[in-house]
Order: structure tokens, then C-alpha cells, then sequence
């Protein structure tokens, strides 16, 4: 685990297991964004912390609820006050994508599940200095958050947008590629951050964010162009690279489901 400072009191935590997250050292403590996904990488990253700030740990937030981003929680201190999105919070209990129940209905669990939720805007304090997190509708899971910081114009988003590989939208939890557009537009619209930081990709900037949603959107068309003219799933799926055959069938089911 390493902490990459991106300006004099955020920085991103970077590699252990588990996704990027990130780290805001506020007035009176300190905010944790995503807890990696085991117990060596949360007990570096504390090492890490307590290496650059005496100060204590008192949120830690998810921006939704892949494992490789809040597993993690269980590993930080019951003082920390874990929050979410109120439909993130929900998806701790959903099965899993192979059916089984989830591991966090276990009761011993329960102390590191999101203890405060928000269903829209929430703002946070740490001293003088204002934290806000927004939801701006589902896409990658029904429950993405975005944790802002407004003076800095930086936005953690989670894995909202994936720029070196296909985006990943888990439809197994609600999830929707249209609908992934139209919330990552209104992030746009709302926000004038000129940053963005998220769990699998560098750093973009506003561009490389409209860019996505513009792809998104071509894939969407061609898919359905191709739909029109009667083609299978495995016909559409032959003419699409290996790594794009998850995305697309998420799409093909989209568009037959009426979903989109």
C-alpha cells in the first residue's frame, strides 16, 4: 500500500488488494475513502496514516459496495463511523452473484456495515473544512456515491468510470448502462469539479469523463443497430473484443428487457 498526496491534505491510497480509495486529512481527523479488500492492506494503510497525521480516523466511506472496496471495513477501528449511500447499505445484504448469501448477514459483521446513510446530498464536517457527497443515480450499482471536495474542484467517484478497460456495470444489483450515462451527465452538470478520482483508472479530468459517456453511448447504438437486424447474442458477442463481451451482453439484456 502507498499514498500518492495529490494536494497538501488528500491523497490516493494505491495498490495492497483491493481498489484505490482515498484519504482526507480534515481539521480535527481524518477521512477514508473505500477500505481495500484484507487485513494486511487496511493494517498498512493505518500505518500510513498514523505516519503523516496524529490525528484520528473518523469517517470512512463507501462509495458502494464491491468487495474490493469495503471487504476492508471490518479491519478498521469500531470508533470510525462508516457512511454510504442508503442503496449501498442495502447491497451489503444482497446475494451474491453466484446466489449465495452475503457473508455481511453475519452478526459479528453487522458493527462494519454503513452506520449512517444519505439519500441524495450529505455534508460532513471536520473542523472548518466541508466534505460533501452527492448520489446522483444508479449506474455502475444502485448505490454510487461521490465524495467531493468543492474547494479543490477533486471528486472521488468509486468505479463509476473505468478509462484502461470496459466499464463494469453489475446488473446482478441493479445496475444500468443507460442510466450510467444520464448519472455520470448530471455529475457534470452539477458538479465543476476538474478532477476525478476512481477505483480502477488514473486520474481524468472533465473531458476524459465526457469521452466515456460518449462511448458508452456508441456501444449502446451499434448494439442496438445490430439488435434491429436480428442478430443473436452470440452473433453480437463475435464481433466485439474479449473484454468487451460482459459489457455487451449487459447491454443486449438491457435493450431486450426494456431497461434502457
Amino acid at each position: 500500500m502507498k499514498l500518492n498526496k495529490i494536494s497538501d491534505n488528500l491523497f490516493e491510497i494505491l495498490d495492497g488488494k483491493g481498489a484505490r480509495g482515498g484519504l482526507f486529512i480534515g481539521d480535527n481527523g481524518v477521512m477514508v475513502i473505500d477500505a481495500k479488500q484484507d487485513e494486511i492492506s487496511v493494517k498498512q494503510t493505518l500505518e500510513g496514516i498514523a505516519k503523516i497525521t496524529g490525528k484520528p480516523i473518523k469517517y470512512l466511506i463507501d462509495t458502494h459496495s464491491d468487495g474490493d472496496h469495503v471487504t476492508g471495513n471490518q479491519f478498521f477501528p469500531t470508533s470510525v463511523t462508516i457512511i454510504s449511500h442508503e442503496n449501498c447499505r442495502k447491497e451489503f445484504f444482497h446475494t451474491k452473484r453466484d446466489g449465495n448469501m452475503s457473508d455481511w448477514n453475519k452478526p459479528e459483521l453487522l458493527p462494519f456495515i454503513p452506520s449512517v446513510t444519505f439519500a441524495d446530498q450529505m455534508d460532513i464536517y471536520l473542523g472548518s473544512q466541508k466534505v460533501e457527497l452527492f448520489y446522483f443515480g444508479v449506474g455502475h450499482t444502485t448505490g454510487d456515491a461521490v465524495v467531493y471536495f468543492r474547494d479543490q474542484k477533486i471528486a472521488f467517484i468509486g468505479d463509476q468510470v473505468f478509462t484502461a478497460r470496459p466499464q463494469l456495470i453489475h446488473a446482478y444489483k441493479g445496475g444500468n448502462s443507460f442510466e450510467h450515462d444520464k448519472t455520470l451527465t448530471k455529475m457534470l452538470e452539477v458538479l465543476d469539479a476538474e478532477k476525478f478520482f476512481s477505483g480502477h483508472s488514473e486520474m481524468s479530468d472533465r473531458a476524459g469523463i465526457q469521452k466515456h459517456i460518449d462511448e458508452m453511448k456508441g456501444l449502446q447504438n451499434e448494439i442496438k443497430s445490430l439488435i434491429a437486424k436480428n442478430k443473436s447474442l452470440d452473433e453480437i458477442k463475435s464481433e466485439f473484443d474479449q473484454s468487451q463481451l460482459t459489457l455487451v451482453e449487459t447491454i443486449f439484456n438491457e435493450i431486450k428487457n426494456n431497461k434502457e
